[in-house]
């Protein structure tokens, strides 16, 4: 019986880890660019775009296609890079939590992580 509640009272401890890196991953920001600089994205650790800056020299209304283009892979980074920063910090917390740190196999993201 007492296995089972050690086994609760991890299981606790371990949901409010996640709550709390869940709510510094709301404050976590990322930044990518594409066309060397000229569009600059950036998120969030909750996969959100925060902001988006164009260099004004990418503005060009004859080539439209290009700058969207651009903001398309600048948007495309950020969000890889929140993901990417968001999967390490969860796996941060699971290994703490975890004898031999974590859950082999785990898939965060399946978890909505």
């Amino acid at each position: 019986m007492n296995n089972m509640a050690d086994m609760f009272g991890k299981f606790s401890e371990l949901q409010s880890k996640v709550e709390e890196a869940k709510q510094e991953l709301a404050k976590l920001e990322v930044e990518a660019e594409a066309g060397g600089g000229m569009v600059k994205v950036k998120a969030n650790g909750e996969r959100k775009i925060l902001g988006i800056e164009l260099d004004k020299d990418v503005i060009d209304p004859e080539d439209a296609e290009m700058l969207e283009d651009l903001v398309v892979a600048g948007v495309n980074k950020a969000l890889d890079k929140a993901e990417e920063a968001a999967q390490q910090r969860m796996q941060e917390t699971y290994k703490d939590m975890m004898p031999g740190g974590g859950i082999p196999g785990m898939d965060l993201s399946k978890l909505g992580l």
